[in-house]
């Protein structure tokens, strides 16, 4: 039984070898070109919730690439932040508009309130 195993592993470490170093001409493992982000996120119009949940960032061996995470998040802030600025502008035009008591009058707003915090009883 003994020399079974004994030539058994000289075989199993015969094969192992000849694979490593004799594999012909071609690379053992051929190189892999990297994963690249091919960015679905639309450059002609404001990014929707479908934009983001089709979004898929390439895996290195270390989790994602850090300069196409930078940039998404740079461009979903951007997105956000311009939001934001128009959503402030048209409450402000809406709050000052024609026949509306301005937010310095004091009285209370004659229309339904925009934010969800105001016009509740609390």
């Amino acid at each position: 039984m003994f020399w079974f195993l004994l030539i058994a592993m000289v075989v199993v470490v015969a094969a192992v070898t000849l694979a490593v170093v004799g594999g012909g001409d071609s690379e053992v493992l051929p190189e892999v070109a990297p994963e690249q982000l091919v960015d679905p996120l639309p450059v002609t119009r404001s990014v929707a919730r479908d934009d983001v949940e089709a979004l898929r960032l390439p895996v290195t061996v270390r989790g994602y690439r850090m300069a196409d995470v930078d940039d998404v998040l740079g461009r979903l802030g951007a997105e956000l932040a311009e939001r934001d600025a128009r959503i402030a502008e048209l409450e402000a035009a809406l709050a000052s508009g024609p026949g509306r008591p301005g937010p310095s009058s004091g009285g209370p707003s004659s229309g339904p309130s925009l934010r969800k915090d105001e016009g509740e009883d609390r």
